[in-house]
């Protein structure tokens, strides 16, 4: 469900590895998630998400599970996204495929995001009952992040980087994204940690998160609309 390999010194790669739903979020696949994040060691300079699957990244929620876990997994991964947030280490994420709902706040959180032409972006929320993503829209795409989410469409990589939803794409992102890791791998760790400090305290990117995640959880019964 989560692979993980270390290419180079001081770079992690976490790929979700459940093909068969598109990679789909469960409670088990968000526990794992937290644990690998949670036990990175201090050798570990720079981290990469991506998905074991070409074409696909991560589809959202999984709608097979019990509403119960539903609701469980929606506040789990706005922990993730906050854990994420305040690594000291950046966060590469190689978005190869739909990111979509979840899928999509998980690229957010991230620090740095690079795509393949292949990269689609929606925000469903609103369809359930929910505001999903606009915490971390506003430093990205501003104003228009309102338009994303109200039409819940599909937003194609060409419109991502000119955006900012992506920062570029690449014909592999992956591969380029473990570059990036393994340059940010040789740079003055505390410099790195302070400069993503001073970013995402600029942003209001935690005020944001928490102000988003209280709102969902407090309508949010895990049900899934048809």
């Amino acid at each position: 469900m989560l692979r993980r390999t270390a290419p180079d010194p001081g770079v992690v790669v976490l790929a979700l590895d459940r093909p068969d739903v598109h990679n789909a979020l469960d409670a088990a696949l968000v526990s794992a998630l937290h644990r690998e994040f949670e036990e990175l060691g201090a050798d570990v300079r720079a981290v990469v998400l991506a998905s074991t699957t070409p074409g696909r990244f991560c589809a959202g929620a999984d709608l097979a599970v019990p509403d119960a876990e539903r609701r469980q997994v929606s506040d789990d991964l706005y922990a993730l996204y906050e854990r994420m947030v305040r690594l000291p280490v950046p966060v590469v994420a190689a978005v190869d495929g739909p990111a979509v709902g979840g899928g999509a706040q998980l690229a957010l959180a991230a620090d740095v995001r690079i795509g393949s032409p292949r990269a689609r972006w929606k925000f469903a929320g609103p369809g359930h009952g929910l505001s999903v993503g606009p915490w971390a829209m506003p430093s990205t795409v501003g104003r228009r992040a309102v338009e994303m989410v109200l039409s819940q469409r599909f937003v194609d990589a060409d419109e991502s980087v000119a955006t900012g939803l992506l920062d570029r794409t690449a014909d592999d992102p992956l591969a380029a994204a473990v570059e990036l890791a393994r340059g940010v791998a040789h740079l003055d760790a505390d410099a790195v940690r302070r400069a993503k400090e001073h970013v995402v305290a600029g942003e209001r990117l935690l005020e944001r998160l928490a102000a988003e995640r209280a709102a969902n959880a407090a309508v949010f019964t895990g049900a899934v609309r048809r």
